[in-house]
């Protein structure tokens, strides 16, 4: 203990002698420290061993529960019906519902203590547009995108528009379009059948400005959860008036370098699932039965938010040094994505993840028929070799139609959320309608989720977050910034080189 408190001391004051971060972001970082030494789970066998190898990552959550990972309000029910807690009445002018909404995301906790998803705004916000000019809601939407990129410095918060074509979803693109922020992320609920090739071309012109919005296959996301879902924070799918009560990851590229081959990563892979899923429903039945999160805050009380609704991930990094570890191990020259041999093992290791999720019984996670969800995550800035989700590593990118095929074979095993990252050159912008083909096709054969962005843009997507350029290289001359991803994207473009994907051309 003596040591861990001399840890926490060393971390707070480094935290404070650091010119590169805002107020605010300091006080949150400290604000953090305490959950990281001091525990109140009861670990389960093998945990704490298994997460000083590497093996099994709790994704800097803490030991000391005290809210959901992601929250996903009922935002609806909001413009309906007010909030009591918060004295606000049903609004009944454009203004109003902005106004709503910025009071109620000041209220709305998670992991990165800012609201991770803000709701299908167009659709909220379109019942108020005839109560102004056009001019005036152009100028109240700008505003209202302008604000929330200064007051919600992460951009986690994630935003969603569509699938129907609206008033406010294309007043929402403009605005975008003009200010070019990194905050918020915007996700494109898509589907052929009901959103306007047009909208979708605005909204690819957009994602070649500023990197947003991506674009999720709604009918498959729909088919694979049979609840009302949105996306948060970077592509999560979730329970909308719920969420994710945790996300926590197997390591699987640590575990193809413990065992000897693939056989004994097969018998590896079950334990360490399994040990991760315990730990998982320990922070879990501690939030829910010893805090008092589900018992006394607004959100609960007034049914924005449901503890029914809410599941959790199983989060997986680094398929790509897997499987090319397991197929040097196993003899097999060969490399991932490359030949049939890494695609059946790439196969073999998420069918295996999935089938050990499903053989798992998690008490309070009642909306995914009380297992655990897939998820692919993006990494975070400690995962040096280590390639985000299920994706082809930097450097190693084949051509544009080859990656989308490959891509279309693996993303249906993540419920919860996978995505892939592809930039083009300054010539797509006059070509948007060739992007949006290379999304109907990548959909129409499997793949769930697509973001774009060209190389000249300032704002990029690093993994699954936004930041600009700009942000990263006041960064680097050690000047603080006023969003927190900044900071991750600077370690990931020198830790991972992920600026340094590979450009496409049409």
């Amino acid at each position: 203990m003596e040591k861990n408190l001399d840890t926490l001391i060393a971390q707070a004051q480094q935290i404070m002698a650091n010119s590169a971060m805002t107020h605010e972001q300091a006080m949150t970082s400290l604000a953090s420290l305490p959950g990281q030494f001091a525990s109140v789970l009861n670990l389960p066998d093998g945990f704490a061993e298994m997460e000083a190898e590497g093996l099994l990552c709790n994704l800097t959550e803490g030991y000391l529960p005290y809210c959901p990972r992601y929250i996903l309000p009922d935002y609806q029910k909001l413009m309906d019906e007010g909030c009591r807690f918060l004295r606000l009445k049903p609004p009944t002018t454009l203004a109003e519902a902005i106004l709503t909404l910025e009071i109620f995301y000041r209220h709305v906790p998670s992991v990165t203590h800012y609201p991770v998803y803000l709701g299908r705004v167009d659709k909220m916000l379109e019942p108020f547009m005839d109560s102004v000019s056009e001019a005036e809601a152009r100028q109240q939407i700008k505003q209202f995108m302008f604000f929330l990129s200064r007051s919600i410095p992460d951009s986690y918060c994630h935003m969603n528009i569509g699938p129907e074509e609206t008033l406010a979803g294309n007043y929402i693109l403009d605005a975008e379009m003009e200010l070019q922020e990194a905050i918020p992320s915007i996700t494109m609920l898509y589907d052929e059948k009901i959103t306007s090739d047009a909208f979708s071309e605005k909204a690819l012109s957009c994602a070649q400005l500023c990197a947003k919005p991506s674009f999720a296959n709604s009918p498959a996301y729909q088919a694979a959860n049979p609840f009302p879902y949105g996306i948060a924070s970077c592509y999560n799918a979730l329970p909308l008036a719920g969420g994710a009560f945790t996300l926590s990851r197997v390591m699987i590229s640590r575990i193809a370098e413990k065992a000897k081959d693939s056989n004994e990563f097969f018998e590896i892979l079950p334990k360490a699932v399994n040990t991760l899923c315990q730990f998982m429903d320990e922070k879990i039945r501690y939030l829910v039965e010893d805090s008092h999160f589900f018992t006394t805050n607004f959100l609960v009380q007034e049914g924005f938010i449901k503890l029914e609704n809410f599941t959790g991930m199983v989060g997986i990094v680094g398929l790509n040094e897997c499987v090319n570890t397991l197929l040097a191990k196993d003899g097999i020259a060969s490399r991932y994505a490359q030949s049939q041999e890494a695609d059946d093992l790439s196969h073999k290791i998420l069918a295996a993840m999935n089938q050990h999720l499903e053989a798992y019984h998690s008490k309070y996670c009642d909306v995914t028929g009380n297992h655990f969800l897939l998820h692919a995550q993006v990494g975070i800035a400690e995962d040096i070799g280590i390639t985000p989700g299920i994706r082809i590593a930097i450097g190693e990118e084949p051509e544009l139609y080859t990656h989308l095929k490959h891509e279309c074979k693996f993303q249906k095993y993540f419920p919860s959320g996978v995505g892939e990252i592809f930039p083009f050159d300054e010539t797509a912008k006059n070509n948007v309608g060739a992007i949006l083909d290379i999304v109907k096709g990548s959909f129409d054969q499997g793949m769930q989720y697509f973001s774009t962005y060209s190389d000249t843009c300032d704002v990029v997507r690093v993994t699954g977050y936004l930041v600009k350029k700009s942000d990263i290289e006041k960064l680097s001359r050690g000047e603080a910034v006023g969003q927190a991803n900044a900071t991750w994207g600077y370690y990931a473009s020198k830790n991972q080189h992920a600026l340094e994907r590979k450009t496409e051309s049409l």
